[in-house]
């Protein structure tokens, strides 16, 4: 009897083994497929970032615009990034607009480098215009830029 028990005992203590080695094997081999199958980064988080701290105040989470009273009671009525003009200005206009500022949106020339401000235009491009190729810049008139004698 004491035979056949010690077989069982070595039996069962083989299979614990066994099973202790299948399963770090497996545990092994899940943790090596996770880590090939990585994310992919977001190429927009520095621009989302600059988005939130910047824009988001008066264009909105989503970039709807709409009215916003600003801290000194001024009302404005911010435009919409998804729609209307937005979608048909070239990104020189995104520029000059971001960077001087105008009908009551503030200047961030100072603030901003152009890289950032770049940024910003792809984002805001993928982002809320389903990335629309943006229209062509305006071509300059020679013409425009000559002055003529009275």
């Amino acid at each position: 009897m004491n035979g056949k028990l010690l077989v069982m005992i070595a039996t069962a203590a083989l299979l614990v083994a066994g099973c202790q080695h299948i399963a770090e094997h497996l545990g092994t081999n899940t943790a090596n497929n996770n880590s090939t199958a990585r994310s992919t980064p977001d190429e927009f988080a520095a621009a989302r970032a600059m988005y939130e701290k910047n824009c988001k105040g008066c264009h909105g989470e989503t970039g709807n615009g709409g009215p916003v009273k600003l801290p000194d009671g001024t009302k404005l009525k911010v435009p919409s990034l998804r729609e209307g003009h937005a979608l048909r200005h070239p990104d020189s206009d995104f520029v000059k607009q971001i960077t001087k500022g105008g009908d009551g949106m503030p200047a961030f020339g100072e603030k901003l480098r152009t890289d950032d401000i770049n940024g910003l235009i792809r984002f805001i491009r993928h982002e809320f215009q389903g990335g629309i190729t943006p229209p062509p810049e305006a071509a300059k008139s020679p013409m425009k830029d000559m002055k003529m004698k009275p």
